[in-house]
C-alpha cells in the first residue's frame, strides 16, 4: 500500500495527516489523490465513512500549494480559486475544517458559508479573499445575487454528496452555479449512488473523467447488529425510554421522520428525566453545534435527528442508532444505521416498528437482503388488531416548499431544512451510503462549528 507521500503530497500535508494519526490511505484516497492532483476531471462513487473528504481535500492542497503565489483578483484580493459545494450546512462546516486540519502548514486559506445564520461575516470574510470556499448552493447564489462574491478565478469544483443535492432539489440552483464559473476549470463529483440523474449531470459537468467507484453496497449492515421492535404506534415514546433506561445506553442517536416529531420525542424524554435536545431545519445554527458537541462529547445522552441534519453527525464509536420511525427509503436506512459500527467496532441499531411501517420494513429488508430478527419486549406486546394508518411522507413545511419550488423558488433545506425525500427512482443504480470507515484514515472531520472561519484570518458568526 502506497504512502501519502508516495502519492504525490508534500511533507507539509503529509505532516498534517500524521498529527490526525492517520497513517495509510483508504482505496477511495489511493485512487482519487493521484487523478486530481493530475488536473483531470473526476467521477467517483464513493460512501460517507471511505475517506472521500480527504480524497479531495488533500490533492486540492496540493495543488493550490505549488502555486500559492497565484496573482491577486482585481480588488486585491486572494481570489478563490476552489469551489466545493455541498447539500446541508453541516457537512459544509465538517468539509471547511478538513481543509484547514489538513492544510495548517501551508499558507492557504479558505472559508464555508451557508444559509441559516447571518450573512454579513460571510461579506467581510469574502472581502479579505480566501483560496478554499465551501457553500451550499443557496447561500452562495445569495451572495452571487448581491455581488459580495467573485468566482472568476475558479480553477477546481467539487460536487460533495451530488445524489444527495440532487434528492434536495438543488438542480436548478446547480445549473446557476455552473453557469457563473469559469468554463476552463477542473471538475470533481462525488456520489454514493449513481443514478439516471447523476449520470445526466456528469455528462454536463464532466470532460472526459477518471472514474473510481469504490463503495461496496450494504457493506455496513454486516458488521451491525439489526433488531426490530414490533409495538403500537403510541407506545414507542414509552418503549423508547425502558430501553435507554433498562439498558444504561449513555449515547444514542435517535431518527425521527419529521421535525415536530424530533421536538415533541425531545419533549417526552425530558419528563422521562432523560435529556435529549434535537437538531433539524428549524433549529438556528448556534443550537444545533452545540446539541452535537455535547453529543459527541458524552454529556448529552440522546440526540434525536432527522435524516438530513445528522449529515454533520460523524462519531467513531457511536454504539447506538435507534429508528424511531422507519425512514421512507431503504438507502437511509442502511445510511442512518451506517453511523454506528465504524471503525471496525460494532453496533446496534434498534428500529421501533408499529403496524404503520410494516411495508417500509418490507423495502428495508428486499434492499438489504435480509430478514431483521423481531423481538418483542416485555410489557409492550402490540395490539393485533391494530390497523394501519396512512404514513405522512412529509411534512406541511416540505409540501408547501415543494409547491413553492415549482415556482421558482430555491427549496429551503440549503439551509439544513430537508426532509425525508421521496422514494428512489425504479433502476437507480449504484450502492447507499454504508458510513462505515476506518479511524487509522483522514476524512472523518470533527464536528461542525457555527462559526465561518478563515484559518489565517478571524473568525465570524455566520
Amino acid at each position: 500500500m502506497p504512502s501519502f507521500s508516495e502519492l504525490g503530497l508534500s511533507e507539509y500535508i503529509v505532516r498534517a495527516v500524521s498529527e490526525q494519526g492517520y497513517t495509510s490511505p483508504t482505496p477511495i484516497q489511493q485512487q482519487a489523490i493521484p487523478a486530481v492532483i493530475g488536473g483531470g476531471d473526476l467521477l467517483a462513487g464513493a460512501q460517507t465513512g471511505t475517506g472521500k473528504t480527504a480524497g479531495f481535500t488533500l490533492p486540492i492542497l496540493q495543488r493550490l500549494s505549488t502555486s500559492a503565489n497565484a496573482p491577486k483578483d482585481t480588488a486585491g484580493r486572494r481570489p478563490i480559486r476552489t469551489l466545493v459545494l455541498t447539500p446541508t450546512r453541516e457537512l459544509a462546516a465538517q468539509v471547511e475544517e478538513s481543509v484547514r486540519t489538513y492544510g495548517k502548514y501551508t499558507n492557504l486559506t479558505s472559508g464555508v458559508i451557508f444559509g441559516g445564520v447571518g450573512i454579513n461575516p460571510q461579506i467581510k470574510l469574502l472581502k479579505h479573499g480566501v483560496d478554499i470556499l465551501v457553500a451550499t448552493p443557496g447561500r452562495l447564489l445569495d451572495h452571487h445575487q448581491q455581488g459580495t462574491i467573485d468566482l472568476r478565478n475558479i480553477e477546481i469544483l467539487v460536487l460533495d454528496e451530488a445524489d444527495r443535492m440532487l434528492d434536495m432539489g438543488f438542480i436548478h440552483d446547480i445549473k446557476k452555479v455552473l453557469a457563473i464559473l469559469p468554463a476552463k476549470r477542473q471538475n470533481l463529483l462525488f456520489s454514493a449512488t449513481f443514478s439516471d440523474e447523476i449520470k445526466t449531470l456528469a455528462d454536463r459537468l464532466l470532460n472526459n473523467p477518471a472514474m473510481i467507484e469504490v463503495a461496496r453496497r450494504n457493506s455496513t449492515v454486516d458488521v451491525i447488529a439489526q433488531k426490530i421492535h414490533p409495538v403500537d404506534r403510541d407506545k414507542k415514546h414509552p418503549l423508547l425510554a425502558h430501553l435507554i433506561k433498562s439498558h444504561n445506553w449513555s449515547q444514542v442517536l435517535v431518527f425521527t421522520r419529521t421535525k415536530h416529531g424530533a421536538n415533541k420525542l425531545v419533549e417526552q424524554l425530558g419528563k422521562d428525566d432523560i435529556a435529549a435536545m434535537a437538531i433539524h431545519g428549524n433549529k438556528s445554527q448556534s443550537a444545533r453545534t452545540k446539541a452535537l458537541a455535547e453529543f459527541k462529547d458524552g454529556s448529552l445522552p440522546v440526540l434525536v435527528a432527522t435524516d438530513i441534519a445528522a449529515r454533520g453527525i460523524d462519531i467513531d464509536q457511536l454504539p447506538h442508532v435507534v429508528n424511531y420511525d422507519l425512514p421512507n427509503v431503504p438507502e437511509d436506512y442502511v445510511h442512518r444505521i451506517g453511523r454506528t459500527g465504524r471503525a471496525g467496532a460494532t453496533g446496534e441499531a434498534v428500529s421501533l416498528v408499529c403496524v404503520d411501517e410494516f411495508k417500509l420494513l418490507a423495502d428495508i429488508e428486499k434492499f438489504i437482503k435480509r430478514s431483521i430478527p423481531q423481538e418483542i419486549v416485555d410489557g409492550f406486546i402490540p395490539d393485533p388488531n391494530a390497523k394501519a394508518q396512512p404514513i405522512q411522507l412529509r411534512s406541511f413545511e416540505a409540501r408547501g416548499r415543494n409547491q413553492n419550488a415549482g415556482r421558482g423558488a430555491r427549496p429551503a433545506a440549503d439551509a439544513g431544512r430537508g426532509q425525508p425525500r421521496q422514494p428512489a427512482k425504479a433502476g437507480a443504480q449504484g450502492g447507499p451510503r454504508s458510513g462505515h470507515g476506518d479511524a487509522r484514515h483522514p476524512g472523518s472531520a470533527p464536528a461542525a462549528r457555527q462559526s465561518t472561519q478563515r484559518r489565517s484570518g478571524g473568525r465570524g458568526n455566520g
